[in-house]
């Protein structure tokens, strides 16, 4: 039998930000509560900023009964001379029970102990009150607060606490607070309590008092109400969807509004504003035909009739925030972009400062820009050098994100060379998953040298990602070299530049970062592991050759024909596992005994003997070889009788599997 449940847990305002971070993992805490008792039923989960709501439509009213068996020692051990023994007592204890009231049981080892016990399932309401508080408990939001005299904390203190079962109040408390049937409202409606007699009561009184409770209704409430200003102003409202979660987070009574602050703050950089605006005022931008506007969104939780009164005070407030960024701005450029103040500025423990990080990541640089032959090396130290100046400019003290950004603007006021400031823009991309790239190749080695020094300087110190942690986000780095070399064919070897470079790294474990670089390769390569495994195993170092090696083999490894392919390169691999095929084999024509040894020979010598444009092209060429091999292994005895005969053969199979190993060590390859 089953009744409605309600739960809900009235807290005063949740924070929107450390609430959003932990929301993902709140159903499935509340499904292993329910699990763990055996109460397993579907639910709903709802929030406002001040309230968590459990919402189940048919909650079992108690476990079902259950049987639990236990297997215990063998009779052999469990009784010695008709007595029973350690194994046996333990047995007995471990059920709860006297030894007497144990049995046995065949199994195919022999007769054991063997308990049975009836369980008897238990009412819900007698358990409720303990799932909820072993919950609440799992919950994690970061920093959490202690309120009155309790030594307990929560991430804001608990108000109200309602526990229905169907319209029965189950009794209960959670941080001290009891179990009642009231909730509260909208603030702005009423700062009383409301009660009612069973959920759907709830509910409605919910709606009555103006609070939203379904976060995908305030959600799609507030884009319709965006959508209809941007209508009726002819304006764009830049949906930022972070933005966007955060304001459904804190709202119960969601209403989108237009405001505007002066026009003379345009003269700031867009990312300015709309930082400013976003961060500190949760802000949406508002744009005319692509132009950022003097407009702004609010999204007021406020229950009223005139809102203008709420517009103008959001207009007061953000004005101070965007005067002291013009303030800022404006003082970085009487200023000048320097990087004199780098040398206090320390970048880690045993690293230096963040002056000697740039003069680290020159070098790196201009390792690079001989490598890719680049000319501009003077044009290209001096981006590099100034890349992190901007973290000693007033606007960066204020809003960090904007590092390397107002590095550009600065770098453009003072008319510096275009490579350079794009360069200062473009130096820590990419910087999420779906992040754009350096555009060009000059950018891509200022971008390039920042990681490198990552992750040599931080490995050279001990600072490794461990698990899940790393606070430098050197994984991230790893992927965006990787990234920055497919993007713009660059052939990164990663491995010599360690080699190259690690003279200014003392302590610096080269093959620890190196098999760090190369595990991460698994994780950025969306292809089956044995597929990059082989193409690692060819020797194969270069970061861009890597990608076209994947780009040609993966599909082929993929397509319903290579069981056939896999089946003969088996056989390739069982011949060569006794000969050396990292040296020179030699083939002598004249001991060739059968038609199908010449013609694989041929073919062999054919398919070799071009140059491709594309690994694609030498894979087909390579796998047009397969007919010849299957015949080969048809008609052709290997481990002929003669010594020289046997060894050609052997030669010829291996000269196969070379031209291969070119690519990738096909016998590595795992279907």
């Amino acid at each position: 039998m089953t009744k409605p449940l309600l739960i809900e847990i009235g807290v005063e305002e949740l924070p929107a930000i450390p609430f959003l971070k932990e929301l993902e993992n709140i159903e499935k805490k509340w499904m292993d509560i329910l699990d763990k008792y055996k109460l397993i039923s579907d639910f709903d989960f709802f929030y406002t900023p001040r309230r968590l709501v459990l919402w189940h439509r048919e909650f079992a009213l108690k476990q079902e009964d259950s049987v639990i068996e236990q297997l215990g020692a063998p009779l052999s051990i469990a009784y010695k001379e008709g007595k029973p023994t350690g194994a046996a007592l333990g047995f007995a204890k471990k059920c709860g029970v006297e030894v007497d009231q144990l049995s046995s049981i065949a199994t195919p080892k022999g007769e054991v102990l063997y308990f049975k016990e009836e369980v008897q399932g238990v009412e819900s309401k007698q358990l409720l009150n303990t799932m909820v508080n072993e919950f609440v408990a799992t919950l994690n939001f970061g920093k959490s607060m202690r309120w009155g005299s309790r030594t307990d904390s929560f991430i804001r203190p608990i108000r109200t606490l309602c526990m229905m079962l169907g319209e029965e109040v189950v009794e209960g408390e959670l941080f001290g607070i009891s179990s009642k049937n009231i909730s509260y409202g909208h603030r702005m409606v009423s700062y009383e309590p409301f009660s009612f007699d069973f959920a759907g009561d709830y509910f409605c009184k919910l709606d009555k008092h103006s609070v939203n409770l379904y976060p995908q209704e305030r959600k799609k409430l507030i884009l319709e109400q965006m959508a209809a200003i941007e209508k009726q102003h002819d304006v764009k409202i830049e949906i930022d969807e972070e933005l966007l979660n955060e304001v459904v987070a804190i709202t119960e009574y969601p209403t989108a509004l237009l405001g505007k602050f002066d026009v003379e703050f345009l003269e700031l950089p867009e990312e300015v504003i709309v930082t400013s605006m976003k961060e500190h005022q949760r802000y949406f931008a508002v744009y005319k035909k692509g132009v950022l506007t003097n407009n702004f969104i609010v999204v007021s939780n406020a229950k009223t009739d005139d809102f203008s009164f709420i517009v103008a005070g959001n207009e007061k407030v953000l004005r101070p925030r965007l005067a002291d960024a013009m303030f800022f701005y404006k003082n970085d450029l009487k200023n000048g972009l320097s990087n004199e103040n780098l040398k206090s500025l320390i970048f880690v423990d045993g690293l230096g400062s963040m002056y000697d990080k740039c003069e680290r990541e020159a070098l790196i640089g201009a390792y690079l820009a001989k490598e890719y032959k680049v000319e501009e090396s003077e044009l290209l130290n001096k981006a590099i050098m100034l890349s992190k100046a901007d973290l000693s400019s007033e606007m960066v003290y204020e809003f960090t994100e904007l590092q390397g950004l107002m590095g550009y603007y600065y770098a453009k006021a003072a008319n510096e060379d275009e490579k350079v400031y794009v360069a200062l823009k473009e130096q820590y991309l990419p910087d999420g998953e779906d992040s754009e790239l350096p555009s060009n190749t000059f950018s891509a080695i200022v971008a390039l040298s920042n990681k490198i020094d990552n992750l040599m300087g931080l490995f050279s110190v001990g600072k490794i990602p461990t698990g899940s942690k790393d606070p430098f986000g050197l994984r991230r780095s790893a992927a965006g070299i990787v990234k920055i070399a497919i993007e713009h064919k660059l052939p990164l070897d990663f491995a010599a530049i360690i080699s190259q470079l690690s003279v200014n790294y003392p302590n610096l474990d080269q093959k620890a970062l190196v098999d760090f670089f190369n595990e991460r390769l698994f994780k950025i390569f969306d292809v089956n592991p044995s597929v990059l495994k082989a193409v690692l195993s060819s020797g194969e170092t270069n970061v861009y050759n890597i990608s076209q090696k994947l780009c040609a083999l993966n599909p082929i490894v993929l397509s319903s024909d290579f069981k056939e392919y896999s089946a003969t390169f088996k056989r390739v691999a069982n011949i060569i596992k006794d000969i050396n095929t990292d040296v020179k084999l030699d083939i002598n024509p004249d001991l060739f005994e059968e038609v199908a040894e010449e013609e694989l020979y041929q073919s062999y010598v054919s398919v070799t003997s071009k140059k491709y444009v594309t690994y694609d092209e030498e894979l087909e060429a390579l796998f047009g070889l397969k007919p010849h091999l299957d015949k080969f292994f048809d008609d052709v005895f290997v481990n002929h009788d003669n010594a020289n005969i046997k060894t050609n053969r052997k030669n010829l199979i291996g000269l196969v599997y070379q031209a291969f190993k070119n690519i990738a060590d096909i016998k590595e390859i795992t279907i």
